[in-house]
């Protein structure tokens, strides 16, 4: 595994060397050593500072340093009291219980925290500053007025480096604003499996686009090193993540299982981490996913052998959201095996005074060395002192440079580099000579999210999914990609008009349809196939079709999906992905204001059935496709045959908190009409999910089994919410041997309402029965379960 490290580490050095970056990447990349040694005296001095400062700690200090918190959990009176190390905003977190406060409360939060962690101790020892971390993914997205810049799969498609790094730069100022001192991005996940639901958080199924790209974002984010204003004024911490290979899942299930030769994972999704850790990034964050049966929060050889010895990473590693938890032998709030795999942070939201007990512990009972516990306090105040929050000079937020200059969020200039990577991100599938519109065109602007900045913006926005119940009114200043279009047909010498549903009075010179995927973050966004199901869309267009309206596509999506439909209605298609505040900027391509230069860094599905794309075979536009504005050449007719599509609606055994009739329930020998009662080792009863009662609770206890018999054919789905992990082994089956899916449901837990699929591919054989057993207690939810008849090849999934 070391040979391999090295040789992924040189390959990747190497090819960001020669890749077709600007000058200034070449630069950053190959003047900076990989491994960031105590050599000049500056830092000499600082090594000798952290190590005084460390044996002057007692114990339960140097244990807080290491747990982190979130906002909506912990109080400043909490913070004074632990002195937590860090502490983070969720992605549905706000100051004082408000995620849509202004940025004068997180500024106000982040006062009294510093205040709380750096009130003078009774005893003397070391006042030690906390620090505040947040998702800042594609702008400082948390807080109101701030600016929305693209997510990462549409800068990749700028192939832009230096578009990147003023993204980068914006960003920290707006975050500085607020007194945050620590950024959470970028994500150089290597997505191979467009099914993931976190794939627009990755630059690109290339790792070293990823690479290049995440580089120039960290150097924007915290400065180069060496260089006067790096992590000074207009500059925070970054964060690489999530190490390693969580864009590699199977079936690109998010926090899942990742399964193949060691060697040849690295050989991917290794390939961003060197290229940012010479770029500078202070901080790692683990993954969630499992790297052959072993959960990266545990895995020693990785964090600490490759991540440490290899790669020469000197700053801090940092945990995920109570991903520690998910280790075999953990709880959230026990966990030694993390801090020993080589995590120096952990991310426990809620559970902070328990972890940090059981640590408190562990370390005195030997389970965990102290010199353990002083490396990580070591590499945790090296990010301080390096970031300006431990010493003399160290400020409170307020009085920082930028805090509290409101006006900073969103500023004019930050739009114009937003907009700016808006047009740059547009790629053009098609075009038959609608574009660019000609001046003076009467247009029609149709379909919801034409007018939508929430679904332009996508996840991680205001709130952790996004969500187009946010108006534009929580989005002042920014422009919906309608108003783009509007302002640029009026300089154009034309006008445009808005119709959601696509009626109109006075027939249009063309229509423009602006549609695509609902936001989405992370699991809730996975998906089984690669079929984009909404209708909107396809309907818009062919009703504009059979009016003989020529049309224009604007495809909002978080990944490349199968629109063989909408590509052979339209008569152009743009790849808009989301491209967030600026809509003005898809407006620019579409009127050939700036011309189109956007290039594709996912390879575009030719089929639907969703299996993973990394290259040209199977591609309908292979990765690096583009169109410029003047190739009008013929696409030619797509074929529209997709087994999805075609499927009948199967057979019902349970739906509307009803079993159907001749299908029958069973806990052991007791029968449970309409799914609910007590029989034996289960109880079943019923919730709402969607309406009264329409959904049922089943209680397992240890032995305990449910079996449903029925008739129909094809594959069972079942719709079902696991609000905890199996504590024992569960085994399903349907006339066969029964098999174990304790492993799925692990990873499925706690992630909300999922669906199952299961084939012949995970049963063997498919009866007219299907049991569920468990040799532990188990509570699983269910509101609809049914046979369908699904394509050939069809995976199981959970």
């Amino acid at each position: 595994m070391r040979s391999k490290a090295r040789l992924v580490l040189a390959s990747a050095i190497m090819a960001l060397a020669v890749s077709g970056c600007s000058e200034g990447s070449l630069q950053s990349a190959s003047s900076t050593p990989v491994a960031v040694a105590a050599s000049t005296s500056v830092e000499a001095d600082s090594e000798a500072r952290i190590a005084d400062i460390v044996s002057r700690m007692s114990l339960e200090r140097k244990i807080a340093q290491l747990i982190q918190p979130q906002i909506n959990s912990v109080t400043p009176e909490e913070m004074r009291k632990y002195r937590w190390g860090s502490y983070l905003n969720g992605g549905n977190g706000g100051p004082y219980g408000d995620e849509f406060a202004p940025a004068s409360e997180w500024l106000r939060l982040a006062d009294e925290m510093w205040d709380a962690s750096t009130a003078p101790l009774p005893n003397g020892e070391p006042i030690i500053p906390t620090m505040w971390g947040t998702d800042a993914v594609h702008g400082h997205t948390n807080v109101m007025n701030a600016t929305i810049f693209p997510h990462n799969i549409g800068l990749g498609a700028t192939r832009d480096p230096d578009i990147v790094r003023q993204i980068g730069a914006a960003t920290a100022v707006e975050i500085e604003v607020t007194g945050i001192d620590w950024n959470f991005s970028p994500t150089v996940a290597v997505a191979r499996d467009d099914r993931w639901g976190r794939t627009y958080e990755s630059y690109s199924e290339d790792p070293v686009l990823t690479g290049q790209m995440g580089a120039a974002l960290i150097e924007g984010l915290q400065g180069k090193p060496g260089d006067a204003d790096f992590l000074a004024q207009g500059r925070v911490i970054a964060t690489a993540k999530h190490f390693f290979a969580d864009g590699g899942t199977d079936q690109g299930v998010d926090q899942g299982d990742v399964n193949g030769d060691i060697e040849e994972l690295m050989a991917i999704h290794a390939v961003p981490y060197p290229m940012a850790i010479a770029a500078g990034v202070e901080t790692i964050m683990a993954s969630f996913n499992s790297i052959n049966g072993i959960k990266m929060h545990g895995n020693r050889d990785l964090l600490t052998d490759v991540l440490r010895g290899e790669m020469g990473f000197d700053g801090l590693v940092v945990g995920d959201w109570n991903a520690h938890g998910q280790i075999a032998g953990c709880t959230v709030s026990d966990c030694p095996q993390s801090l020993l795999a080589g995590l120096d942070i952990y991310m426990v939201p809620d559970d902070a005074v328990a972890l940090y007990e059981s640590l408190l512990a562990q370390v005195r009972d030997g389970t965990i060395p102290e010199a353990r516990v002083d490396e990580a306090v070591t590499r945790i105040l090296r990010v301080k002192m390096r970031a300006g929050l431990l010493g003399p000079d160290a400020q409170k937020p307020s009085a920082r440079p930028n805090a509290g200059e409101y006006e900073k969020l969103g500023q004019a200039s930050h739009r114009a580099i937003a907009r700016e990577a808006v047009a740059k991100s547009q790629v053009i599938l098609k075009n038959e000579g609608v574009l660019p519109i000609k001046s003076g065109a009467n247009i029609l602007v149709a379909g919801e999210a034409a007018d939508s900045i929430a679904q332009a913006a996508g996840g991680w926005t205001l709130t952790w999914q996004g969500g187009r119940e946010l108006t534009n009114d929580y989005f002042p200043g920014a422009t919906s990609i309608w108003a783009g279009i509007e302002e640029a047909a009026v300089e154009s010498g034309g006008s445009a008009t808005l119709s959601a549903d696509g009626s109109f009075e006075q027939r249009p010179d063309v229509a423009i349809v602006v549609f695509g995927e609902q936001p989405y973050a992370e699991f809730a966004g996975d998906r089984k196939n690669m079929v984009f199901g909404d209708e909107e869309g396809l309907e818009l267009l062919r009703k504009f079709e059979a009016e003989g309206i020529p049309t224009v596509s604007v495809f909002l999506s978080g990944r490349p999906l199968w629109m063989n439909r909408e590509l052979n209605a339209s008569d152009a298609f743009v790849a808009s992905w989301l491209p967030g505040s600026e809509g003005a900027g898809v407006a620019n391509v579409l009127f050939g204001a700036v011309p189109a230069t956007g290039k594709l860094s996912f390879s575009w599905p030719a089929s639907c059935e969703g299996m993973p794309l990394n290259g040209p075979d199977g591609a309908l536009f292979a990765m690096g496709y583009g169109r410029a504005l003047d190739d009008h050449s013929a696409l030619g007719t797509l074929s529209e045959d997709c087994g999805f599509l075609s499927l009948s609606a199967g057979s019902e055994w349970y739906a509307n908190g009803r079993l159907a009739a001749g299908v029958s329930a069973l806990a052991g020998g007791s029968d449970l009409p309409n799914l609910r009662g007590q029989g034996d080792g289960l109880v079943a009863r019923g919730i709402d999910k969607d309406r009264q009662e329409d959904a049922r609770s089943i209680t397992f206890g240890p032995g305990g089994s449910l079996t449903l018999n029925g008739s129909g054919e094809g594959a069972f789905v079942i719709s079902y919410n696991l609000p905890q992990a199996p504590a024992g082994q569960v085994t399903i089956s349907s006339g066969g041997e029964p098999v174990s899916v304790s492993p799925q449901l692990t990873i499925a837990a706690g992630k909300g309402w999922r669906e199952m699929v299961l084939t012949q591919a995970c049963l063997g054989s498919l009866g007219d029965s299907l049991t569920i057993a468990t040799d532990a207690p188990l509570e699983l939810s269910v509101v609809e379960i049914s046979r369908r008849e699904l394509p050939a090849g069809t995976q199981c999934s959970f």
